[in-house]
């Protein structure tokens, strides 16, 4: 591959991800109107056409890894394993 057709690709994949950046912020924008619109309803479901709209309270418990670390610091080492990966990145 000649250093023109890396710089085109890396062109296209910056583009790409700008427009999916964009794309999702939109996406967000959206979500954000319809949850602002099921709160004023005081609803957290909606039926439209074929659509069913959940917004939902859902609670879950999570290990904090951090505080664990903290005060069990042997434990956390000794169960602690190290992985290996590659990143890709484009600055």
């Amino acid at each position: 591959m000649t250093k023109a057709e890396i710089t085109e690709k890396v062109r296209s994949i910056k583009e790409l991800q700008a427009l999916i950046e964009e794309a999702q912020a939109e996406v967000d924008s959206l979500k954000d109107e319809l949850k602002a619109e099921m709160d004023q309803q005081g609803t957290d479901e909606l039926i439209v056409d074929m659509f069913k709209v959940r917004y939902t309270t859902v609670t879950s418990a999570r290990f904090d890894s951090a505080s664990f670390r903290k005060t069990h610091a042997d434990l956390y080492d000794r169960y602690t394993k190290q992985t290996t990966t590659r990143r890709f990145s484009i600055a």
